[in-house]
């Protein structure tokens, strides 16, 4: 779950912004006004966005940006004098005074963003070693021996063992291979 976090050391500031984010649609996990409590509402969540001005009550932006996971990213809102030598990675900034058309659209790139990488992590193929291999066409090939299965048979065989039991193909031809190699 994607989620953003307000972090302003105005409460009122916070609110206001988490406000009219609301009012656009979008989900905020939590108003708060220390590094500290936007660590916890970051615990709660897979990914998001962190919205938050340049000085907390607790530490600096950047110090927060070291402490967050790698899957959020955060949103500077301070003026340009506050980071004109650079931001870090993961980090946006907009000047103040903010319009929120530029917010808005802002975190909609970060979103549109952050869904890119997740379904391109998801796609990534997780490759099995040479060894994996060996031990699923094991199994297959004592299926297709002792069951009178096609290679595909035993190959939907172990797929379908897999998902049921909540195991890895992997950990399933292994059961299939101690069980009836006994």
């Amino acid at each position: 779950m994607v989620g953003i976090i307000v972090v302003f050391p105005n409460k009122d500031n916070a609110t206001n912004i988490r406000n009219l984010l609301v009012r656009a649609g979008l989900n905020v996990t939590g108003v708060c006004t220390t590094g500290a409590q936007a660590m916890n509402y970051a615990d709660s969540v897979d990914e998001g966005i962190i919205v938050c001005g340049y000085k907390l009550k607790d530490m600096m932006y950047s110090e927060l940006r070291e402490y967050l996971p790698d899957h959020f990213e955060m949103l500077l809102i301070a003026s340009q004098g506050k980071w004109e030598e650079g931001l870090a990675s993961g980090v946006m900034g907009l000047t103040m005074p903010i319009k929120a058309y530029d917010l808005m659209n802002t975190l909609q790139m970060m979103l549109q963003n952050m869904d890119r990488r997740r379904r391109k992590r998801k796609k990534t193929i997780k490759s099995r070693t040479p060894e994996q291999e060996a031990l699923i066409r094991k199994a297959k090939e004592l299926l297709m021996a002792r069951n009178n299965m096609t290679e595909e048979e035993a190959h939907r065989y172990l797929q379908k063992n897999s998902m049921d039991s909540g195991t890895n193909i992997v950990e399933t031809a292994e059961m299939v291979l101690s069980i009836m190699n006994e």
